[in-house]
């Protein structure tokens, strides 16, 4: 049993019966009191003229004639006197009438009026109409109708009603089916594709919806499933990735300890196997280093803390530590900050990002080359650029630099070192201030990082 296809119907169905209640209610008693009062307006203006006949050409054969007027009719008729002594009736001399006329004796009516006005309990609905004449004489019309016409006439109101809804509910259920239809089966679809993606099963397919909330959530769980698979896979070609690149200096470390180990190897051959495997240990603590950095940045609670600070003396701190692993290399590195102004960034990040690419630059670059790192400010943007006569990078792979392990040389890993991460590492750090990144590149002639933040 579908659950929200439950939750639906009962709520539409009793929704609506309440509200078709209520209107029926309303209707049903509008009908019949409109009806009883035409019924009541009907006896009243029969009456009325009765009495006014009656007052114009008071005589036996009058009230003869008005009797006889009644005689076949569903309304009945008696002519009394001022005591309300039966004169003559319709139905002649009769014991409820006289009973009746008993217990109007002791009331005084001095106009037209209805006296009995329980049509649902009594057999007769009547009014009564005083007459005076000239002489002096007096007395009173009373009118009689039947209850029983307008208790037929109720009672069919009350089957039709109970028809129509008996109706509303066939067609209230008819409602339901279309609308389990076409709005709790999409759903309940929508349901078995969360599941699917629960189970780690991201090939999920949903049908098209149309272009309203329901389209929009289907669009969205596809959306999702398709994010999800794409994770799935970059996170397989992570593994993939990083598992190759411990395997590669966990490999040097293990063979070179071995043969260096050797007892029958001079100093000179057991330094330089020992120099191979302290390369090989600086490099794979880069690379858990990086490592670690990345697992930081994609926790959702990572932030980085602004706070300002002087241009000059930050990047003059950097450039005086970078400038010793320059010199040994024999690359030039220059800093340019012409003027003091105040950076408003995380200090630990920037630090960061900047020798990340300094780093890069002096991986890449040859001896002889010249690295600039530039600082400047406009319209309240600090501008980093880190500038290199290194190897460049292709056009074609200037869209994947940023990309988490991507290197492109591959096959010089061993010449240039560098995990592929490091830039990766800067572009999710200079988005976190809110900042950008670009590059350009020209193979064989350098690069030219720039940081906007």
């Amino acid at each position: 049993m579908n659950k929200i296809s439950i939750k639906l119907a009962t709520y539409f169905i009793v929704t609506v019966l309440i509200m078709e209640s209520m209107l029926m209610l309303y209707l049903h008693q509008t009908i019949v009191h409109t009806r009883i009062n035409e019924e009541f307006s009907q006896l009243m203006l029969k009456g009325s003229n009765h009495r006014d006949v009656l007052e114009d050409n008071f005589s036996e054969d009058t009230m003869r004639h008005i009797v006889l007027m009644e005689y076949n009719s569903e309304r009945r008729v008696a002519i009394t006197d001022d005591r309300f002594k039966l004169v003559i009736s319709s139905d002649g001399s009769s014991t409820n009438l006289e009973t009746i006329l008993g217990r109007l004796s002791k009331e005084k009516f001095i106009e037209d009026q209805i006296i009995e006005k329980n049509w649902d309990d009594e057999k007769f609905i009547s009014s009564i109409h005083p007459y005076k004449i000239k002489d002096g004489q007096s007395g009173y019309v009373i009118m009689f109708q039947g209850t029983e016409n307008i208790q037929f006439l109720v009672n069919k109101l009350n089957f039709h009603f109970l028809l129509a809804g008996l109706a509303s509910l066939v067609t209230l259920c008819i409602a339901y089916l279309i609308l389990s239809r076409y709005l709790t089966r999409p759903l309940i679809r929508m349901k078995e594709a969360t599941k699917k993606l629960s189970r780690g099963d991201f090939n999920v397919k949903l049908p098209p919806q149309g272009k309203d909330e329901l389209g929009d959530l289907s669009n969205a769980i596809q959306l999702l499933a398709s994010d999800l698979e794409r994770i799935k896979k970059d996170r397989i070609e992570f593994l993939a990735s990083i598992s190759h690149e411990l395997r590669t200096p966990l490999t040097y470390l293990s063979g070179y300890s071995k043969v260096a180990m050797r007892s029958e190897l001079n100093v000179d051959e057991r330094q330089k196997y020992l120099s191979i495997i302290d390369e090989e240990s600086i490099r794979l603590t880069e690379l858990v280093k990086n490592l670690f950095d990345m697992a930081k940045m994609d926790e959702p609670s990572f932030t980085v803390s602004k706070q300002p600070f002087q241009a000059f003396a930050f990047f003059s701190h950097l450039y005086e530590r970078m400038l010793p692993s320059f010199n040994i290399k024999g690359i030039e590195l220059e800093m340019k900050c012409d003027e003091n102004f105040e950076v408003y960034a995380d200090p630990l990040r920037l630090e960061q990002i900047v020798m990340n690419l300094l780093d890069n630059a002096l991986k890449y670059s040859p001896e002889g080359a010249k690295t600039i790192l530039a600082i400047t400010q406009n319209n309240e943007k600090t501008m980093i650029q880190v500038i290199d006569q290194g190897i460049g990078i292709d056009k074609k792979d200037l869209k994947n630099i940023f990309e988490r392990l991507f290197r492109v040389e591959k096959s010089r890993s061993r010449e240039y070192g560098g995990s592929g991460l490091g830039l990766s590492i800067v572009k999710e750090l200079t988005e976190a201030h809110g900042g950008i990144i670009e590059v350009e590149s020209e193979l064989g002639e350098g690069s030219q990082f720039t940081i906007i933040l």
